[in-house]
């Protein structure tokens, strides 16, 4: 485990995550993971840490508005969005490419474990991933 702070585009909205690179990050091919081509890694509550700008997240719901899909309403970057799941309770999904403290290396060897949310098929990878 390793503490990363990351931001938004702008440094408006600043946070600290507790993250295992190792045990793995997410891909998912889901219709907004699959056009924001969201990386992320899954963190509980208790290991996220909001530093700033609260005030400054919009939010994007839709569905059955469970997620909650937060981004900066300055520069419409998404730093992370909350949500449960019955794989994981409830959870921070930490956006990788916000971390401002990562290295090159760590994430090429971060693990990448592929959802196939587009089919509703948690469990199951998509056969097709190069794309995303």
């Amino acid at each position: 485990m390793k503490i990363f702070h990351g931001s938004c585009h702008c440094g408006q909205v600043r946070f600290a995550a507790d993250i295992d690179l190792g045990a793995g990050t997410i891909r998912c091919n889901c219709s907004i993971c699959a056009k924001l081509r969201l990386w992320s890694a899954i963190v509980k509550p208790e290991a996220f840490k909001l530093l700033a700008g609260e005030s400054e997240l919009s939010q994007y719901q839709f569905l059955g508005k469970t997620e909650q899909h937060l981004f900066c309403r300055h520069c419409g970057v998404r730093p992370f969005g909350i949500g449960h799941s019955p794989r994981w309770g409830k959870f921070y999904a930490v956006n990788l490419a916000c971390l401002d403290d990562v290295t090159p290396e760590e994430l090429s060897d971060a693990p990448i474990t592929w959802l196939d949310g587009k089919n509703d098929n948690w469990y199951t990878p998509p056969r097709q991933v190069r794309q995303l």
